[in-house]
């Protein structure tokens, strides 16, 4: 018997007042499996993932997390699924260095005397070694975020995105501001966490990005699905055509 879907969305459908942003959407990921995710401008995109992870309620449709129903209300009910999220803006205390950034809000703490103090030395340690198993390099764990290359600080996010036992992650175009030495460090990353078994949804413009990295591409178009890809095999123009004409 085959395992259940890391995520099934079935018959997604949300309105904003009058404007239907999402009709009837179908939208699944297997276990290690990244699927890319396009569309136009207004295609829905956003609104499905922002679905996904409990920011809107869907009007229509229902969620499936591994094989079980589930109900988002807010953004930490899907976070502790371990559904996570990287933004474009990648939401970074510039001015802390990584390992602030990775543990932020999830701070390791020790017992001195009456109180609990940072444990820094542990926290350094287990920062250590989550980026030495995604293989990324920094030039020091304790340089500020601010003063890192862009590819390095899109590292980072991702890396504080799966620093907690992460069973799928929704990037949003990690590669939009990156040259493209950087970009292909960044689409490596996501095979990586592909290999450890973590489910990826690539959220991008740069098509050539998707398609080199992806299982499966799915276009939307008007808050419908245009059509789904297989991801290595797909033709540019085909994908250019279901976004710009929709389904034939």
């Amino acid at each position: 018997m085959s395992a259940p879907a890391r995520v099934e969305m079935r018959g997604i459908t949300k309105r904003f007042g009058p404007v239907v942003a999402l009709q009837s959407v179908d939208f699944s990921v297997q276990p290690g499996e990244v699927v890319g995710l396009v569309g136009d401008n207004g295609a829905g995109k956003s609104t499905l993932m922002k679905i996904l992870t409990g920011v809107y309620r869907p009007d229509a449709g229902e969620i499936r997390f591994e094989g079980r129903q589930v109900h988002f209300s807010s953004p930490l009910d899907s976070r502790r699924l371990g559904i996570e999220m990287v933004y474009q803006d990648l939401g970074l205390a510039e001015n802390l260095d990584t390992v602030a950034n990775l543990f932020l809000g999830r701070e390791l703490t020790r017992p001195v005397w009456l109180w609990r103090l940072l444990d820094e030395p542990a926290m350094e340690r287990r920062a250590a070694e989550h980026l030495e198993a995604l293989r990324v390099e920094l030039p020091s764990l304790r340089l500020a975020v601010e003063r890192l290359s862009g590819g390095q600080r899109q590292a980072v996010a991702i890396a504080r995105a799966t620093a907690f036992a992460a069973k799928l992650v929704i990037m949003d175009e990690p590669t939009a501001s990156l040259a493209v030495a950087e970009a292909g460090k960044v689409l490596e990353l996501i095979r990586r966490l592909r290999d450890q078994g973590v489910s990826v949804v690539l959220i991008s413009h740069r098509l050539q990005d998707v398609l080199d990295v992806s299982d499966r591409v799915m276009v939307l178009n008007r808050g419908r699905v245009a059509g789904v890809l297989p991801g290595h095999s797909a033709r540019m123009e085909d994908v250019v055509a279901l976004i710009v004409g929709g389904a034939a």
